[in-house]
């Protein structure tokens, strides 16, 4: 409800109706009660004598006493004013004038937390003045004096804001502090700049006392049928090197079948993110663009992606090997020819540079799928595949270890044979189902078998995820050549009240001699390792999960993935563990990796909650980082107070500590 709108009125008097051109909601039937009302036909003049309530149905209303209305509302005046502009929003003055598009308040008291609190306001602002400018929404206090739960807390001589109405408005916003054991104490300023309703950036300057001022931007712009996001940062600091980030990502849509997506993730070194506190445990920065096709049948996508690594050793790390300029992939699917039968068709365009090594491929690949319900409920699905591969090499090193330059193409026929049989057995209480799978698949290169030793796969981790999967390595790359089987049995358990309980045990069998293979993949010639989970969860409080893998030689513990969850959305606690067994070569035992998770959140009242999370590991025994905090939400402001330890090293950045207080007003709804 717009400050003005108090003084427009639709009113309802016995006799006549008169409607105000910009009064309340037009819709909305307004009442005005006083102990006399008189009402002059020819001025369209209203005067009420002793205290006058004006109010709609909305529960918005204003008391005053002696009052004068004129010209529907374009001018008015009365005193001992109190005026509800919404649920918590409160403004009461001895005396009120009103002209045109101005308004003036004399000893005024303005809150937006008004009644929401036993122990009286949280915030108001006193004021020997306040006026309000219909045109710019604008509210200006002079000598101003903040006041929470009645207590003076500071004085200002001048001080403006918008009113309830205006959801954007230029200008300062609450700044925030933090400290940190590097850079001592941060002061930060954030500048809100409002350039229409969808349309804005905020400006954060922040003062440092061990380093030289950081400067921050984000801006967001929403169109119809896009948006656009961008932020960044930049700082000179005392040694004289300049240092920044830019986090960019756009989404345009352009048509119900056509989206673009452009994203920029560049920071001027490895440790500037985590030094200033930008740093989401990125592995490494991506950036690039995405356009995608969408029909009934089909999907085609074309991206680039140019990467900047930001661990300090990257080596025994899965990553992308060089720069991906571009790569496009279609995907189309027919209608089904008969049965469910139908044809899958794919292709890839490819192209990988960096560091003087650069590789071009083209892919085209066809699969007919034909899945089958048989008697007994036996699911039986047949695929065969053929994928023909172009390759253009550019110093690149192969499988055999030999650098290579020219072309190399290879036909790469597949199918599989896969069995499933989902057995349910009812129950009063509980509903299981038992399902026994298996999969046997061939794949065969029938040119050259010495291939690209790794463009864009990046090796194999057997999983129960991986189990079942058309090619059990990511990426196009790399190709098996031989005969392998995938088998395993799921069982599952359900009842009404909200319990799921999975369990899953697999493996994998090769037929075929495998090529040199990480020893901790486990995959092995013949028997894999033993893969599984067991998930169970409990809709209301409980949520556990465990993944792990077994050898096959001794069943001895090689990787293992637990977390749980206790509690509610409010109040939990969880926990996460990953153990895995390491190996330099197939004897020779390196660290293990040994890793604690845990996350704790307690609700100590309905406003006050505390937060903890903490990464410890076990292996080097060290927490890497943990971070908590005391949370408080008042429906009419919020506080925290939060600390970060970051344990990394890495290159000029030795951890951090982070201790961070924030303060923010609730002005009907919205976050100052």
């Amino acid at each position: 409800m717009k400050f003005y709108k108090l003084f427009l009125l639709f009113l309802i008097i016995p006799g006549a109706v008169y409607a105000g051109a910009d009064g309340f909601d037009t819709d909305v039937p307004k009442t005005i009660t006083a102990q006399k009302i008189e009402y002059n036909i020819k001025s369209e003049t209203i005067k009420t004598s002793g205290k006058t309530e004006i109010s709609n149905q909305s529960g918005q209303k204003i008391t005053l006493v002696d009052s004068y209305i004129f010209n529907k509302g374009t001018s008015a005046y009365g005193g001992d004013i109190q005026l509800w502009l919404g649920k918590n929003v409160y403004i009461k003055a001895d005396s009120i004038t009103k002209t045109d598009d101005d308004t003036f308040s004399k000893n005024a008291v303005f809150t937006a937390c008004y009644n929401c609190d036993k122990f009286g306001n949280a915030w108001e602002i006193s004021t020997t003045k306040l006026s309000h400018n219909m045109q710019s929404h604008m509210m200006k206090f002079y000598n101003p004096v903040f006041w929470a739960y009645n207590l003076p807390v500071f004085w200002f001589p001048y001080f403006e804001m918008p009113d309830p109405t205006i959801k954007h408005k230029s200008g300062l916003l609450v700044p925030d502090f933090n400290s940190t054991n590097n850079m001592g104490t941060q002061f930060n300023l954030p500048i809100y700049l409002a350039f229409s309703d969808t349309h804005d950036a905020t400006l954060k300057v922040s003062y440092l006392t061990q380093e030289n001022p950081l400067f921050q931007l984000e801006h967001r712009l929403n169109t119809n049928h896009s948006e656009f996001r961008t932020s960044g940062s930049f700082t000179h600091n005392k040694d004289g090197e300049s240092r920044w980030h830019v986090f960019n990502d756009d989404v345009i849509e352009m048509g119900d079948n056509v989206r673009t997506t452009v994203f920029l993730e560049r920071a001027s070194d490895k440790t500037y993110l985590q030094k200033y506190g930008f740093y989401g445990d990125q592995p490494y920065l991506d950036s690039g663009a995405k356009i995608e096709l969408f029909g009934q049948s089909g999907y085609v996508v074309a991206d680039t992606h140019t990467f900047q690594e930001l661990r300090a050793d990257s080596t025994k790390y899965s990553t992308p090997n060089g720069n991906i300029l571009p790569n496009i992939r279609g995907i189309y699917q027919t209608d089904p020819l008969f049965n469910e039968t139908y044809i899958k068709l794919n292709a890839d365009v490819l192209g990988v540079s960096g560091a003087g090594v650069s590789s071009q491929r083209i892919i085209g690949e066809s699969s007919l799928v034909s899945p089958w319900t048989l008697w007994g409920g036996n699911r039986v699905t047949a695929s065969m595949s053929a994928r023909y591969d172009v390759y253009n090499f550019s110093n690149t090193e192969m499988e055999d270890g030999t650098i290579f330059s020219g072309v190399k193409t290879r036909f790469l026929p597949s199918g599989y044979l896969e069995w499933g049989l989902p057995l349910m057995r009812p129950g009063v209480t509980w509903k299981q189902v038992i399902e026994p799978r298996a999969r046997i698949t061939t794949m065969r290169n029938l040119q050259d078998p010495v291939f690209a030793k790794n463009n864009d796969s990046a090796g194999a981790l057997l999983s129960d995820s991986t189990l079942f999967s058309d090619n059990r390595f990511p990426g196009l790359d790399l190709w098996e050549n031989g005969t392998f089987a995938d088998y395993g049995v799921r069982w599952a358990a359900f009842d009404n009240d909200g319990h799921n309980i999975e369990t899953f045990l697999g493996q994998s069998y090769d037929f075929t001699k495998r090529n040199d293979t990480d020893p901790n993949s486990g995959f092995h010639n013949g028997q894999s390792d033993y893969v599984g989970r067991i998930d169970y969860e409990d809709s209301k409080w409980l949520s556990l999960s465990s993944r792990f893998r077994f050898a096959q030689d001794g069943m001895s513990l090689r990787h293992i993935e637990n977390s749980a969850r206790f509690g509610t959305t409010r109040n939990y606690f969880e926990v996460g563990h990953i153990w895995a067994a390491q190996f330099k070569d197939a004897l020779t035992i390196d660290k293990n990796i040994n890793e604690v998770t845990s996350g704790l959140g307690i609700h100590l009242t309905q406003r006050v909650g505390l937060k903890f999370n903490a990464i410890y590991n076990v292996t080097e025994q060290r927490f890497q980082r943990h971070t908590g905090g005391i949370f408080y939400n008042h429906p009419c402001y919020f506080l925290s107070l939060e600390y970060r330890r970051d344990n990394t090293i890495k290159e000029d950045y030795v951890g951090n500590t982070t201790i961070q207080f924030r303060f923010g007003l609730n002005l009907d709804g919205t976050k100052l």
